[in-house]
């Protein structure tokens, strides 16, 4: 077969990092071995070279720790963690602003209890009732 032959060599010299059509430092890829031996990327399918296909994706994950991503692939990655990073400070601060209300109804209510009390124990007991016996008494 004298496509599957052109497929594996350009395979390899992608592997080697030495293309002779494609950009130095490319990735291998099913498109971009379809591409470095002059073929649409649709040329190179599972159907036709199976076997081919399998050493391809056997490889790629082999591979994956090593991987050489092009500038936009490492530009979209930190875009995406500096989203998160915007996402989890807006939700910190969503946090926070709700914990300060908290607390400050918290403070209102302590302040309306603490006042409660203090007009409650200014207050003279009616003659029916006697105030409780300490066991300190």
């Amino acid at each position: 077969m004298h496509a599957e032959h052109l497929f594996r060599q350009a395979f390899e010299r992608l592997k080697s990092d030495s293309p002779q059509i494609l950009n130095k430092g490319s990735s291998v890829s099913q498109n971009n071995i379809a591409r470095e031996a002059g073929c649409d990327p649709s040329a190179l399918r599972k159907q036709r070279y199976p076997a081919l296909i399998a050493e391809i994706q056997v490889w790629i994950e082999g591979q994956g720790n090593g991987v050489k991503h092009s500038k936009n692939q490492r530009l979209n990655k930190q875009r995406l963690r500096n989203r998160t990073l915007a996402e989890r400070l807006k939700d910190t601060k969503q946090t926070c602003a709700i914990a300060l209300s908290m607390l400050a109804d918290a403070d209102a209510k302590i302040l309306e209890l603490t006042m409660e009390i203090e007009r409650l124990q200014t207050r003279t007991l009616p003659d029916n009732v006697k105030p409780f016996k300490s066991k300190d008494r």
